[in-house]
């Protein structure tokens, strides 16, 4: 059975889960009382979305009676689900494919799996498979790439709605340096995309994103109507790529030499806004940081992804510094995994090499309240009543080395950590996306 299309029986209408809570009221960063931690806590659901949040011996005898059910989850952690703000619907079929950097890959693995996916039965076995693997590594939403194809667009939008999910997905825009089966026009791809956004822009809990790949496979034409179109739908987000690797960026810079900069040719076509989310973001300038912060665009930020290709260290410090808005990701199929554990991982990893360090809690936010936040989905990433109930459950003792550590673990913090360190999809016990199980043992 297909998890994406596995339906909550509709009788139980309310039910409630009982287990440590964890979520965050605010940013590490700036707060010290960021995080809330319910180490024997209730939380009741109903109609997909959270009734009341809090200790469950204040709250067993309001809520639990006949007519809720209770998953008893003790001795394990209830937490907003991961968030991943940049990932490839089409390459979960390159995912682990050698190659020589991020230019080479794409030529030898990522286009050619993409060209697949002008067959619509292709698009609709990936998406299901897709979202199946978001479901069991503990991923409740993603803002994610199609092809350049409408009909991959339409197939996740279509599965992510019959699931319940809350997702961002976008057709890419290519139209120069390209293969001629990825190609699409100028006006004709933004048209389409035009289109995909009005066919399920709000739809459910679904966004569209107005998609150029990257500035080099866009011809000043397309960014230029896609720019028109971010101005006249300012709902819409905005995705693409930018600073990933030195060859690209000195790339980009021979192509469009009236630029400043590679994100600075985004912003002379209206594709920088407050509803920008561009991946990797590593060989930027602090100029280029400060127009992020202005404007208030977010990096998603793919540590694993950027180590695999040998792309470069993120600047942790230099970005919180310039106040630039930050989150995760996993950028399948250049990241080797769809567990944002290992995103969290990695980006410890860099920021040690970088001379720094990131707390567990900075680590977890950005992958959790962090990253709805820089998506625009203020009921998504908390565990606050009324919020989405997108919720996943994780078991501290998943595998003999795991719980040898975690009964160690001296604080909350300690224990985050020792899970984003030993962690993977094994520690998942169970999905919820609007307060459904999505996840099959």
């Amino acid at each position: 059975m297909l998890l994406a299309h596995w339906k909550y029986p509709v009788s139980l209408l309310r039910h409630a889960l009982r287990g440590t809570l964890i979520d965050f009221v605010a940013d590490p960063s700036a707060h010290a009382q960021a995080l809330r931690h319910v180490e024997d806590g209730l939380l009741v659901i109903e109609d997909g979305r959270v009734l009341a949040c809090g200790e469950y011996n204040v709250l067993a005898g309001q809520w639990l009676d006949a007519a809720t059910s209770l998953d008893d989850h003790r001795g394990a952690l209830i937490t907003p689900g991961f968030i991943d703000t940049h990932i490839h619907l089409p390459q979960i079929d390159v995912i682990a494919s050698p190659a020589r950097g991020l230019l080479d890959w794409l030529e030898r693995h990522a286009f050619p799996a993409e060209a697949g996916y002008a067959d619509p039965a292709r698009c609709a076995e990936s998406a299901a498979h897709f979202l199946d693997e978001l479901a069991r590594h503990g991923t409740t939403s993603a803002c994610v790439y199609g092809t350049v194809h409408a009909q991959s667009v339409d197939a996740l939008f279509e599965a992510a709605l019959h699931g319940g999910w809350r997702m961002a997905a976008g057709k890419c825009l290519m139209d120069v340096n390209c293969p001629e089966a990825l190609r699409d026009t100028a006006e004709g791809g933004v048209a389409e995309s035009a289109a995909l956004a009005d066919r399920w822009h709000g739809r459910g809990r679904l966004a569209y994103a107005i998609t150029p790949r990257f500035a080099g496979t866009s011809s000043r034409a397309q960014l230029q109507a896609a720019g028109a179109l971010a101005r006249a739908r300012p709902e819409l987000l905005v995705q693409s790529h930018v600073a990933e690797n030195l060859t690209e960026c000195r790339w980009i810079a021979g192509l469009f030499p009236e630029a400043r900069s590679y994100l600075d040719v985004y912003e002379r076509f209206g594709l920088l806004t407050p509803r920008s989310v561009y991946a990797h973001c590593i060989h930027l300038d602090a100029a280029d940081r400060a127009r992020m912060a202005a404007q208030g665009a977010v990096a998603a930020v793919c540590p694993t992804s950027n180590l695999f290709l040998g792309s470069g260290l993120f600047d942790f410090d230099a970005a919180l510094a310039a106040g630039m808005g930050l989150s995760l990701a996993t950028d399948v199929g250049g990241g080797q995994s769809f567990s944002m554990f290992s995103a969290m991982r990695s980006a410890h990893e860099i920021a040690r090499l970088n001379g720094h360090g990131l707390s567990a809690l900075q680590l977890w936010y950005w992958a959790t309240r962090g990253a709805a936040l820089a998506l625009g989905w203020t009921r998504v990433g908390t565990l606050e009543p009324g919020a989405e109930a997108d919720v996943i459950v994780l078991d501290p003792k998943a595998t003999p080395l795991l719980a040898r550590r975690t009964a160690r673990a001296a604080s909350i913090e300690e224990l985050l950590f020792a899970l984003l360190v030993l962690g993977d999809d094994r520690v998942v016990t169970q999905t919820y996306i609007a307060g459904v199980p999505a996840k099959l043992h």
